[in-house]
């Protein structure tokens, strides 16, 4: 049996040996996302034979994530099958990209079978378009862009910093007050804890954010975390639905302060959210992410 520990940020420097130097696009793989999230779903780790293993819990159902690492990879994945039998849970696995499902094939052919939830894809752009937002497809997001600098003369750009961030929990919760519906409403309010747990902890989890200030007060506020040494996650990102163009002007102006090695943005999921996905797709992804569950097929 393997033994696992809770993610803490102690841990950050081990796992993103892992994480950061593999080609894996995942937004679920950035370091602030795994910590901040963890206290809803118990993520924990362990490492075996040169191999990240992680697990967390998904509606009381045991499920891991693909093994990261270099080296034997049927011998990493049965000691997660075995893991969960020793649990006497199914195993279920969560996340496999295409290729990582032709790693799977390889590694253990016929073993497992696969199902694809399209709320869970991942939007991925090239940041070089979320910076110039060139070409007729993104004509209306100039045009957003325009009007808020038209009716904005005095909007200002900053760094998000440690001594920010009461402002961003502010508008969060204005943000939250404004927008929840019933039906959203669990999902945002663990948002929040996510959010404030990675805020309140960006210095040691190095998260890069920015805010977006009109007439001296604040309008949008974003912040994200490296999946790898070419794509960054953007974490979260909200703004005051009250000035036109603000959510426009926020992802571009942080995209612009992105690293220019970060090929890549991930901007994830829509979760079905209907207003979410016409929003994700409007911005002309370089790619849709599909992730896939992965069973056993002794267990169905």
């Amino acid at each position: 049996m393997i033994t696992f520990k809770n993610i803490t940020l102690n841990d950050k420097e081990i796992i993103q040996s892992f994480t950061l130097k593999q080609w894996r696009r995942n937004c679920e793989l950035s370091f602030a996302n795994l910590f901040s999230w963890s206290f809803l779903y118990g993520t924990q780790y362990a490492v075996v034979n040169d191999f990240l293993l992680m697990r967390f819990f998904y509606n009381s159902e045991l499920v891991y994530m693909m093994p990261i690492g270099e080296g034997n990879l049927r011998q990493a994945l049965t000691a997660i099958i075995d893991d969960a039998k020793s649990m006497q849970k199914p195993f279920r696995m969560e996340g496999a990209c295409k290729n990582m499902c032709a790693e799977l094939e390889e590694a253990m052919p016929k073993a497992f079978k696969y199902s694809v939830n399209r709320k869970y894809s991942d939007y991925i752009y090239l940041r070089e378009n979320l910076v110039t937002l060139k070409g007729k497809k993104l004509q209306s997001k100039r045009n957003f862009i325009n009007r808020f600098i038209k009716n904005n003369d005095n909007y200002e750009y900053k760094i998000l910093t440690p001594d920010m961030v009461g402002e961003c929990i502010k508008l969060e919760k204005s943000w939250y007050d404004t927008n929840v519906t019933s039906e959203e409403r669990d999902t945002l309010l663990a948002e929040r804890t996510a959010l404030t747990l990675a805020i309140n902890n960006m210095e040691a989890l190095d998260l890069l954010g920015g805010m977006l200030f009109v007439n001296g007060k604040i309008a949008a506020f974003t912040y994200g975390n490296p999946i790898n040494y070419e794509t960054f996650d953007v974490c979260i990102e909200k703004a005051d639905r009250n000035i036109e163009g603000a959510y426009t002007m926020i992802n571009n102006l942080f995209a612009k302060h992105i690293p220019e090695q970060y090929i890549y943005i991930n901007r994830e999921e829509d979760l079905d959210i209907p207003g979410l996905r016409k929003a994700k797709l409007s911005y002309q992804p370089e790619l849709i992410l599909e992730k896939h569950s992965v069973q056993l097929i002794d267990n169905i």
